[in-house]
């Protein structure tokens, strides 16, 4: 018995001393290791990297921009479904132990002894894995795992259960089923692997999710879809005997198919990548790259998705038109057919994505009569290349325009083209080719600077250059209607007459004499100022600016952005300075909006990762919008501040004039949509540039054609030939369900019949007879031969011997 004693004794007195000394390790152990450990109150203010989401009009998403995919979720939000699987996925105990789960380490220790080492299994809880990886790296040494482990029961000490989670679900790994940044955070995988949102998943979905933190790659659901649907599988089963769902639900799920089908953006965002582009550029520059690609901003454009479709449709076929008639320029490049795996070979070549319906194709034959194509393979959301093999047919209708007589004259087998399908039932397809010219359309709201659509080019695939706000080009004559507003601000009237006579001037000593001509080369003689604009004469606009003074006309262009310094050169009033159709577009909407300045936008509002505006472009303040009761709501009246650059009564004279243009002048291609509009063609020199810029009474539209390298379109080419046609399909598409509203005349403006060639007034019904807007006092009085400023008499404005300013003699009230 005393012996049993000492025994028991000395156990216990060992017992003690090791456990002093273990306690004493330990101790070192977590001293050693806590000197240097990461500040883990910094997840207090958390704030991880969120994708930035740009919204078109309509809310529909545009383009996100991210270095990690993802979307930041508060618990509360996130359906107990979800929490339910990750926790039996991941940790079942969470709620239940203090960051560390000794029934976890137990079993992860029995089941790697069992295994004999060939598959390690971990046992790192949740607040581990947090731990890691925001904290701590991912090396595989024992030293960070006490590193991990003492960060754990800390944080379970100062967070709550729900933060730790909250975290955990935010920035987990979860892949990616697609291209593109990974998904991080159960919301943006929901939208990326099933274009969901977290709330409306089922209960396989929310397992497949909890199935890809351990390995993603490992459970790729088009790659590896059978270990995939395994461990999918495997969570249902977990969630099942955890209590989460029943056993009949949970065998329901999992004999359910892996069903992903990875997000894609709507139609207009394929159209619009000029647009998003352009709100990335100006995004990177208001907030930096870094909150672009890590802030999580929402951000409200202006763009109509409805619009942004019409536009390009308007553009492409008036750039396909023009190049077509000038003939095909041969094949894209050729393939070898001869082993017979075209199909392989044509699903390297890289194809335009936005060019749709239009598809790459290759010829596996040609005779005179069709031409058999194969069309290149599509590719799965995977990314994998479908192997099954497409062809069509190209008849001698499908190649009518090319004006050869015989397909095999046009196509060879092995050559690599466009092909548009017309009849996809007997499988007829029309040949297309890239069009060598580009160009741009922009369309606006003239009241608010609002840009509802952007087309920058033929391809954004093929080329990012934006040519509606980088290209600089020639307006051409597209740039009178300043001229002649200059003038009508300063004195004219619409029926002032103007010669439109030869016109030459005196460069300086050894500069030559400058002769500007007509169009047509022909003078009409005394004619109305309205005529000259509507008829597009050069040498009317000459002699005007002229007289008025080209220093001032250089103000007028600045006033309304077209030029930040135009140089006062007599050239410019023809247009041969250089602007951008953005620009041109913004001027010509403070015609049509009474003369208020705007400033275009893409952008309504910019919202930060917590729903704050930080930026709204509407500026006007509502007075009265925050009564503090609704007895106290008076009617909200919006405080316009914008400067006023034009009188809005020359305005609405310049509105009435570029209407006649349509009606009767150079845009009369116009006339054929039946609803009020207004505009005006421009041409610059050699015809290497064409322009139409117009507007309706609500939408103003700017277009422009041209060669990249700047080169003639051709001998006698206008803009009312090539750029007319493009600014009326869009407008007939854009106004078809729109009322025929007339354009708004402002008070003071009065309207009175006179005679289109003199100006003079005129009897109603008379031939010839329009109505014409004048300001107060300035209407022509019976039978009165008007004076060039409108009934009064100005002195000349001085001038120097290279026109700059300059007028001819003004003082008689003659004829200029």
């Amino acid at each position: 018995m005393r012996l049993i004693l000492r025994f028991i004794g000395f156990a216990f007195t060992a017992g003690a001393i090791l456990f002093l000394i273990g306690a004493g390790v330990v101790g070192y152990v977590f001293h050693h290791y806590s000197r240097d450990l990461p500040d883990y109150t910094q997840l207090a203010d958390y704030e991880p990297m969120v994708t930035t989401r740009v919204h078109a009009g309509d809310g529909a998403i545009l383009a996100e921009y991210s270095r990690e995919r993802r979307l930041f979720l508060p618990i509360q939000a996130i359906p107990p479904l979800v929490v339910a699987a990750f926790l039996s996925a991941e940790d079942k105990n969470f709620y239940k132990h203090g960051g560390v789960d000794p029934e976890g380490v137990a079993r992860a220790a029995v089941n790697n002894l069992r295994s004999g080492g060939r598959r390690q299994q971990g046992a790192s809880t949740i607040t581990q894995q947090v731990a890691k990886n925001f904290l701590l790296t991912n090396e595989q040494t024992y030293e960070r795992k006490i590193k991990e482990l003492i960060l754990s029961l800390r944080m379970e000490s100062v967070y709550s259960k729900d933060r730790i989670l909250e975290l955990y679900l935010n920035e987990i790994y979860l892949g990616t089923a697609g291209g593109g940044p990974g998904n991080y955070g159960v919301a943006a995988a929901a939208l990326n692997y099933f274009g969901k949102s977290v709330n409306e998943l089922t209960l396989p979905e929310a397992a497949y999710l909890a199935a890809l933190p351990k390995a993603p790659t490992n459970y790729h659901p088009f790659r590896q879809r059978e270990a995939a649907i395994e461990r999918r599988n495997w969570v249902i089963d977990r969630m099942v005997e955890n209590g989460y769902v029943s056993r009949a639900d949970g065998d329901k799920a999992k004999a359910s198919p892996l069903d992903v089908s990875p997000r894609s953006l709507p139609e207009s965002s394929a159209v619009a990548g000029f647009f998003t582009e352009e709100v990335r550029r100006e995004l990177a520059e208001r907030y930096g790259e870094k909150e672009l690609y890590e802030g999580g901003l929402s951000v409200r454009t202006t763009l109509d998705p409805t619009m942004q479709v019409m536009a390009r449709k308007a553009l492409v076929d008036g750039l396909v038109r023009y190049d077509e008639s000038h003939g095909w320029r041969g094949a894209q490049q050729r393939i070898d057919l001869a082993s017979g795996e075209w199909g392989e070979a044509l699903a390297q070549i890289k194809s335009f994505g936005d060019v749709k319906p239009w598809q790459l194709a290759v010829v596996l034959t040609a005779d005179a009569q069709k031409a058999t194509i194969g069309l290149q393979p599509r590719r799965e959301a995977s990314g994998a290349v479908n192997t099954e093999r497409r062809t069509g047919v190209i008849g001698l209708d499908g190649i009518r325009w090319t004006r050869k007589g015989r397909v095999n004259a046009a196509l060879q087998p092995g050559d690599v083209i466009y092909a548009e399908p017309v009849d996809s039932r007997s499988g007829q397809f029309r040949l297309r080719q890239i069009p060598e010219i580009s160009g741009a359309l922009v369309a606006m709201d003239p009241n608010t600077g609002r840009v509802f659509a952007m087309v920058g080019g033929f391809s954004f695939d093929q080329s990012e250059f934006n040519r509606a706000t980088q290209a600089w080009r020639q307006p051409g004559s597209s740039f009178k209607p300043f001229v002649y507003a200059t003038a009508l601000d300063n004195g004219y009237t619409p029926s002032s007459i103007v010669v439109d006579g030869a016109f030459e001037l005196d460069q300086g000593p050894g500069l030559g004499v400058w002769r500007p001509e007509n169009y047509n080369r022909k003078f009409a003689g005394p004619r109305t100022l309205r005529y000259g604009i509507e008829q597009s004469k050069n040498l009317m606009t000459v002699r005007l600016a002229h007289d008025v003074g080209m220093p001032l006309v250089s103000e007028y262009a600045k006033r309304f952005g077209v030029y930040d310094d135009m140089p006062q050169l007599l050239s410019m009033a023809l247009g041969a300075g250089e602007t951008t159709v953005l620009r041109m577009t913004t001027a010509y909407s403070m015609f049509v909006n009474g003369g208020r300045r705007i400033k275009p936008t893409l952008i309504d509002r910019i919202q930060d990762r917590w729903g704050k505006t930080v930026y709204r472009h509407d500026e006007r303040q509502c007075v009265s919008c925050n009564a503090d009761a609704w007895s106290d709501q008076r009617e909200p009246t919006l405080v316009d501040k914008r400067e006023q650059v034009l009188d809005p009564l020359t305005a609405y004279q310049i509105v009435s004039i570029l209407e006649g243009a349509v009606q009767r002048g150079t845009g009369t291609v116009v006339k054929s949509v039946g609803k009020p509009l207004a505009g005006k063609t421009g041409t610059s020199n050699d015809a290497k540039d064409v322009w139409f810029v117009g507007f309706s009474p609500d939408l103003a539209v700017g277009v422009f054609l041209g060669y990249d390298k700047p080169r003639s379109l051709g001998g006698r080419v206008s803009a009312g030939v090539l750029a007319a046609p493009i600014f009326r399909d869009f407008m007939t598409m854009a106004l078809k369900d729109k009322p025929a509203t007339p354009f708004r005349v402002p008070p003071g403006i009065k309207l009175i019949q006179v005679d289109a060639h003199s100006g003079q007034r005129s009897s109603g019904g008379s031939k010839g007879t329009i109505l014409e807007a004048f300001k107060p006092g300035t209407a022509p009085p019976d039978g009165y031969a008007m004076a060039a400023n409108g009934g009064e008499t100005t002195g000349a404005v001085p001038g120097d011997s290279a026109g700059r300013g300059g007028g001819v003699g003004a003082g008689t009230g003659g004829l200029y």
